[in-house]
C-alpha cells in the first residue's frame, strides 16, 4: 500500500480530487487530501494574513499528524507552488512527485512572477474591486468551455475566494524538491496559451523528469480521472 497526498489548486478544496481519489483507494492505497486554510470547507477561516506559507504548513501538518512516513506528493495548478514548498522540506519522505498542469517555481518566485502582467493586474483588480483588497474571486474564463455542464456546475458551486497573499508571497527554496528521484510533469494541451507550457518545456530538457501530455482542459481530474489516477500511481 502506498500513501498519496493530493494538493488542490486555487479557488477550490480537496473535493476536486474525489473521482481520482476513489480510483486510487480502490487500488488499495491510502489517500490524504488536505484543504488549505481559508478555502473550500475551511473558507470560514479566511483572513488577510493567509499566504503561501500558510498552505504549505497545512500540508506539512497532515504529514506530521497522520504520521505519513513515505508518500507520493501531487499538486494541481496553484498546488504546484504548495507541493514545491512541502517537498523542499520533506523530500526524504517523498517517493514520487507529480505536477498536474501546475506551477513549478524556482527559489525567490511567487505565483504572480510566473504569469503575465495582464493576469497579475487582473488578480489585483479583482481583489480591490470585489475582495476588500485581499480576497480574489474565481476569474471569468478560468473554467474551459469544453468542461461539461455537470462538471462546470460542480466546480463553480464549490469555488471560494483565494487569499491574495497566496499569489504574492515568494518561495524560499533550497532545491531539495529536485532531489526526488521520480518526478513527473503533466501538461494539459487543449488550450495553447497557458502559463504551464513553460514548465513542461523545461522538464522535457531534464533527464530526471518524465513529461506527459494530455489533450484535455486544465481541470483534468474531473474529465479524465482514470488517466489522471493512472499517471499519479505510475502505471
Amino acid at each position: 500500500m502506498t500513501a498519496f497526498v493530493l494538493c488542490h489548486g486555487a479557488w477550490s478544496g480537496g473535493g476536486g480530487y474525489r473521482r481520482v481519489a476513489e480510483i486510487i483507494r480502490a487500488s488499495g492505497h491510502e489517500v490524504f487530501i488536505p484543504t488549505y486554510t481559508g478555502v473550500g470547507e475551511r473558507s470560514h477561516l479566511a483572513n488577510p494574513d493567509i499566504n503561501l506559507e500558510t498552505h504549505i504548513q497545512d500540508v506539512l501538518g497532515i504529514i506530521k499528524w497522520e504520521r505519513i512516513e513515505e508518500f507520493v506528493l501531487v499538486g494541481h495548478s496553484y498546488g504546484g507552488m504548495v507541493i514545491t514548498g512541502v517537498a523542499d522540506r520533506e523530500y526524504k519522505k517523498i517517493s514520487r512527485i507529480v505536477y498536474l498542469d501546475a506551477f513549478l517555481p524556482e527559489n525567490g518566485q511567487c505565483l504572480n512572477d510566473l504569469t503575465t502582467p495582464a493576469q497579475q493586474e487582473q488578480m489585483f483588480n479583482l481583489a480591490k474591486e470585489q475582495g476588500e483588497g485581499w480576497r480574489v474571486p474565481r476569474p471569468e474564463g478560468s473554467i474551459a468551455d469544453t468542461v461539461s455542464a455537470e462538471d462546470r456546475e460542480w466546480i463553480e458551486s464549490l469555488s471560494s475566494a483565494q487569499p491574495l497573499g497566496t499569489f504574492t508571497q515568494k518561495l524560499k527554496l533550497e532545491g531539495n524538491h529536485l532531489k526526488i528521484a521520480d518526478k513527473v510533469y503533466v501538461l494539459a494541451t487543449e488550450k495553447k496559451a497557458t502559463p504551464f507550457y513553460q514548465f513542461a518545456d523545461w522538464t522535457r530538457q531534464q533527464k530526471d523528469w518524465q513529461t506527459v501530455e494530455l489533450q484535455i482542459h486544465h481541470h483534468l481530474m474531473q474529465s479524465l480521472p482514470k488517466e489522471t489516477a493512472k499517471i499519479i500511481m505510475g502505471k
